[in-house]
């Protein structure tokens, strides 16, 4: 399983409508949320046409319209959004829970390769179905706030970006393409925030 880029940005525009809604922000607009992630606005605004039909989002109309979550954070399961925009997430459809394909091995039921992606299977199912939007959006804000960066959409932020504005996209990608970034360890994931030492 390959996340897209829809996926990606689904998942994170998801997260900073749940930021949102804990800093006391009761609605975004596209503009601020593609701003805040450096992603196009057109393919945003059709991501958030999908998060809406499916019950996830609602939108307000008007000049002081926006989005916000239609349902609490707790309520949405990070495995249900991947599904939603990229598909079963099996490696292979002859494993797939929700789309079973039957493969080219003549025999299934006796299949190396099966059992194995099976197993994959099963373990990128079993993270991403146990964590909710709430739980990744507590780490989060957890993360942020131990590092005393501004919570997205508050008034800290707000007065801190108009004290120094900030990069073109385009300009923020190339640069930020250039830099290293540091690997994760296991300590940086949200299994590690949510239950310490863990193991799949």
């Amino acid at each position: 399983m390959k996340l897209s880029k829809k996926g990606e940005y689904a998942l994170r525009t998801l997260i900073n409508l749940g930021i949102a809604t804990e800093v006391g922000r009761n609605l975004i607009q596209v503009s601020e949320l593609a701003d805040s992630e450096q992603l196009p606005v057109k393919f945003l605004e059709q991501i958030m046409q999908a998060l809406k039909e499916a019950g996830w989002v609602e939108s307000v109309r008007g000049k002081f319209g926006g989005y916000r979550l239609k349902n609490p954070a707790s309520k949405i399961k990070i495995g249900d959004v991947v599904r939603l925009i990229d598909g079963p997430l099996a490696p292979i459809g002859c494993v797939s829970q929700t789309a079973y394909e039957k493969c080219t091995c003549p025999d299934e039921t006796h299949c190396g390769l099966r059992m194995l992606m099976l197993d994959v299977r099963n373990a990128i199912s079993g993270i991403l179905d146990r964590y909710t939007l709430a739980d990744v959006v507590e780490v989060t804000l957890r993360k942020l706030r131990r590092d005393a960066v501004p919570l997205p959409f508050s008034a800290e932020a707000e007065a801190s970006s108009a004290a120094s504005p900030r990069l073109p996209a385009r300009l923020a990608r190339k640069l930020a393409s250039r830099a290293t970034s540091p690997r994760l360890t296991e300590a940086d994931g949200v299994l590690h925030q949510l239950l310490g030492d863990y193991t799949i």
